[in-house]
């Protein structure tokens, strides 16, 4: 059995003019969390959608758990999972119906469609909220049962496409604590985020995405390491110290970033422990007050920044793949690349998830 659960060479992938992926190439080992990090319209969900069999790249080649993604989609989508970036569940169903219909999609029988439904409702704390319709989740819960979907087929290889978009902080970090009770378990996941912490909380290894192409792959210490410098940081006493802060620090290091709401002041420390004592000296003579200051490891952040020259969220940004980063086709996604049924099966799954 081979070691790696994901393989892509020199995917490509257009969308008329747009050319959403350009020679995407990565491998994902079995049995780790391998992310995909990169800003909207990177092309993260194109190449989601192609490794799950939901589009057909123009050029390369990609295998999941050997099989490749365009000969062999009958034999790979009984064996993967995929929870979409918008929760696909149906509304007036309650939470175990919904569960229900995914394992009989699954050619499961109904005795074992409810126990498996059952089982999973408890390992995301659904049970006391298992017979209300799903309408009346809040969206974390939502989010919650459309993941326990995935897992209704016990997937080998589970795909979440940004699984905590449009969460609150604290489901957020509920859904981080589901993802590695996952991973604990053995499961192979592949998991697309524009939130740096979340990469660097979660994934065993990161593929930096940005315009269609895999720009830098490794651990995040990996990562960290490329920049190979330290960073001065700077947490002041009132919003108007952010000014004199900057001010003071002008030409210590490199270009000051400011946290305006944390009230710190972070930039490159070339020459590490003698930066950072300049710093502190500037500092005092232009009467800042301080909290605290420091020398630390570069942040993911910095990384992805340095690495494309923008942030790794950007909110507003078109998408680029011609709607498919993002596209709401939840029902669809869900149908297609979990279930392996016959058409009349897929066209009735459609209309009711």
């Amino acid at each position: 059995m081979s070691d790696t659960a994901i393989h892509a060479q020199g995917v490509r992938k257009s969308f008329g003019s747009v050319q959403a992926l350009d020679g995407v190439s990565l491998d994902a080992p079995r049995g780790k969390v391998f992310g995909l990090l990169g800003p909207n319209g990177a092309g993260k969900t194109t190449l989601v959608r192609i490794l799950t069999t939901l589009l057909v790249p123009d050029e390369g080649e990609a295998t999941v758990l050997g099989h490749d993604v365009r000969t062999d989609r009958e034999a790979l989508r009984p064996r993967i999972g995929l929870a979409g970036q918008y929760a696909a569940v149906d509304e007036n169903l309650t939470g175990r119906e919904n569960l229900v219909m995914v394992g009989r999609l699954y050619h499961l029988g109904r005795r074992e469609a409810r126990r498996r439904a059952d089982e999973v409702l408890a390992r995301f704390q659904l049970e006391d909220a298992a017979g209300r319709t799903a309408k009346t989740y809040s969206g974390g819960m939502r989010r919650r049962l459309d993941l326990a979907a995935s897992l209704v087929g016990r997937p080998e290889v589970l795909f979440l496409d940004e699984p905590t978009t449009g969460l609150d902080p604290r489901s957020r970090r509920d859904m981080w604590a589901l993802i590695k009770e996952l991973v604990s378990g053995g499961a192979t996941l592949l998991l697309t985020t524009q939130y740096l912490e979340e990469a660097d909380v979660l994934a065993d290894r990161i593929a930096v995405v940005d315009h269609g192409r895999v720009i830098a792959e490794g651990t995040s210490d990996e990562l960290k390491a490329r920049l190979a410098r330290d960073y001065v940081e700077v947490g002041v006493e009132r919003p108007d110290d952010l000014g004199r802060a900057v001010d003071a620090l002008e030409d210590v290091g490199g270009e000051a970033q400011v946290e305006r709401e944390a009230l710190r002041v972070s930039l490159p420390a070339p020459n590490g422990a003698r930066t950072l004592l300049e710093a502190v000296r500037r500092l005092d003579a232009a009467d800042v007050g301080l909290v605290d200051v420091g020398l630390r490891r570069p942040s993911l952040d910095e990384v992805f920044l340095a690495l494309t020259g923008h942030e790794a969220r950007e909110d507003q940004r078109e998408d680029q793949d011609g709607g498919q980063d993002g596209g709401q086709d939840p029902g669809g996604e869900r149908n297609a690349a979990h279930r392996d049924v016959g058409e009349g099966e897929a066209e009735r799954a459609e209309v009711t998830a």
